[in-house]
């Protein structure tokens, strides 16, 4: 795979963007100037995600403070977890979980393995930390998982900006159910616009298994104003809507959380997703990335 930098880092220089071909597109790793060791993961010039090595426990990007509300909220502070993340990035929610919670053990699914490649590379773990990288497909990845065995299930996948049709499954979600143990949770990070429809449908979808179901979000977004992300929360047990919606109203970019009727009439009548029926996700127009 080809690969180029924009210029060689010696010592006392500001760092520089490490850009490299792999197989989901052009990787690049882009400096923070805040934040002296901090990178933003893009892939074909769409943001990723953010890594803070200096500060794992910061989460930069929306989604993944949302997500970070999930993870905080899934057992009592500081508590270890077993943790399946589909999709890896930049590895930042395993390294957040490792920082936030020592002791957990995690498995990671990232397909591309020229992007794992790099970013172990240029953004190491630490070395103590319980992470597992599996350099396959999200599916198959979790269908190595043993019956049970997870307390959180994290899925971030995207491929070209979209979430792989096999991936908003009913048959997809009975494998996430088999892998999580009794009262574990899934949260899934979506992404739709105008009209809404395939977030409906993933709502749809996980109502049929789950008994237990939130939903995270702009408020523009699910007025249908603006393309954005959306974090999906399931579980057979009751969900902590209370904190959920306390951390999310606080975030600097405030998000809603809807649940119970809400959020059933929210998914308007819409049918669940099956293998036989699945579409990717829509893509973003080009101005969800100005």
């Amino acid at each position: 795979m080809g690969k180029s930098r924009n210029a060689r880092r010696g010592r006392g220089a500001a760092a520089e963007t490490v850009a490299e071909q792999v197989d989901g597109g052009l990787a690049e790793l882009v400096p923070d100037r805040d934040r002296p060791r901090a990178r933003t993961l893009l892939i074909d010039g769409a943001p990723q995600s953010h890594v803070d090595p200096d500060d794992p426990a910061h989460l930069s990007f929306e989604y993944q403070r949302r997500l970070g509300h999930v993870i905080d909220l899934a057992a009592p502070p500081g508590s270890p977890l077993r943790v399946v993340h589909l999709g890896g990035g930049a590895l930042t929610l395993a390294r957040y979980v490792a920082a936030t919670r020592p002791r957990s053990t995690q498995q990671v699914v990232e397909r591309d393995a020229g992007l794992v490649a790099l970013v172990r590379r240029e953004l190491p773990l630490d070395p103590g930390a319980r992470i597992r990288v599996r350099s396959l497909d999200a599916r198959a990845g979790l269908a190595k998982v043993p019956d049970g065995w997870a307390d959180l299930v994290l899925a971030d996948v995207f491929s070209g900006a979209r979430t792989p049709a096999h991936l908003t499954s009913t048959e997809y979600l009975d494998e996430v159910r088999r892998a999580l143990a009794p009262g574990g949770v899934y949260a899934a990070n979506l992404a739709d616009g105008p009209p809404l429809a395939h977030l409906r449908g993933q709502i749809a979808t996980a109502a049929g298994r789950f008994a237990e179901l939130a939903l995270v979000a702009d408020p523009a977004v699910l007025r249908g104003k603006r393309f954005g992300n959306a974090v999906l929360v399931g579980s057979d047990r009751p969900l902590p809507i209370a904190d959920l919606t306390r951390r999310a109203a606080g975030d600097p970019q405030s998000a809603r959380v809807e649940h119970g009727r809400a959020l059933a009439d929210f998914t308007g009548g819409a049918a669940p997703v099956t293998d036989a029926t699945a579409t990717a996700s829509p893509a973003p127009p080009a101005s969800a990335f100005r």
